[in-house]
């Protein structure tokens, strides 16, 4: 037997992938915020479509310059990343709040977060969707990823504070030909 689902609770079901850091810079100030609404539309170039509320204080800068940093934690740091999506950088500096270690990037202006098993460098591709819906198509310039963290696993929100943790991976055979 089916139940009623309230609509609010949709996305729940849906999320799309892990939970990641979005690093951002302007006139020289970093800051992080914490990303579940995101997804890869193109192979390569790697572009990730990702919204990032206008209410947010990483909005602004990322409309204004073009660029951020996508880090990508391990189940390690869910804690860490839960606090930094539960407070805003206006008034803090979450890097140093939360025992976050900024690392220069190569091609972008936001830094890379130290302790994340990859980072990927974007710049916006396309912004034709930020002013209705705050939609970001973002092309991935460069990534890096940390071979000292072994099969990291990532960490998926659910909604009201609650998150599940990569399981089992399974490889099936391909039947197409």
């Amino acid at each position: 037997m089916m139940k009623d689902l309230p609509l609010s609770k949709v996305y729940q079901l849906l999320e799309p992938g892990p939970v990641v850091l979005l690093t951002t810079s302007r006139k020289g100030r970093a800051n992080i915020m914490t990303m579940s609404w995101h997804m890869m539309v193109e192979f390569e170039p790697p572009l990730v479509a990702c919204v990032v509320s206008s209410a947010n204080h990483s909005f602004a800068a990322l409309h204004a310059t073009g660029e951020c940093v996508i880090a990508i934690p391990a189940v390690e740091l869910a804690s860490k990343v839960a606090e930094v999506g539960n407070c805003s950088g206006r008034d803090l500096d979450k890097f140093a709040a939360f025992g976050l270690t900024p690392m220069p990037a190569e091609k972008v202006a936001p830094p890379l977060v130290a302790e994340c098993f990859a980072n990927l460098e974007c710049k916006v591709a396309d912004a034709r969707l930020v002013n209705k819906y705050n939609l970001f198509i973002l092309e991935v310039l460069k990534a890096w990823t940390n071979p000292a963290q072994k099969n990291p696993k990532t960490i998926h929100h659910h909604g009201y504070g609650r998150f599940v943790v990569d399981g089992k991976t399974i490889k099936l055979k391909s039947k197409m030909r």
